[in-house]
């Protein structure tokens, strides 16, 4: 089986993902194929460059094939992404062609995009279930 995380709820990367689901996924004992992970509010911080767990996630992402991946705006807001929101204009309407926005002083591997972006990035290995923490 395929899955994707989405890491929604506070800590859950610092402490389900990072205590539990990597540590697994380094062991080889997850059980299921990680084919992506979005990552939503103060959650992007363990993708900082330097961070302990990103910089471990970064690495079995990289053997693996996983998508890495945080929202467009909480990663402006945070100060790791620089450009305009992908997919809304600041007044925040939407917009028919995505904003420039790149990441900044990440792990390696990491995008930064939202929604179209990320099922755009996992059409061509989609999960089978989407899982949010």
């Amino acid at each position: 089986m395929k899955v994707a995380y989405v890491f929604a709820l506070p800590r859950s990367a610092s402490y389900k993902l990072g205590r539990m689901i990597l540590p697994q996924l380094e062991a080889g004992t997850h059980g299921v194929e990680v084919v992506g992970m979005f990552f939503f509010d103060d959650n992007t911080f363990v993708l900082r460059q330097g961070d302990p767990i990103g910089e471990r996630l970064a690495k079995v992402a990289a053997e693996k094939g996983m998508l890495l991946m945080m929202c467009d705006m909480c990663a402006l807001e945070r100060g790791l992404a620089a450009g305009e929101p992908r997919w809304c204009d600041a007044g925040g309407l939407g917009r028919a062609e995505p904003g420039e926005c790149h990441v900044v002083d990440t792990v390696a591997g990491v995008q930064v995009g939202c929604f179209p972006d990320l099922y755009t990035a996992l059409a061509g290995n989609m999960p089978d279930q989407v899982i949010t923490l």
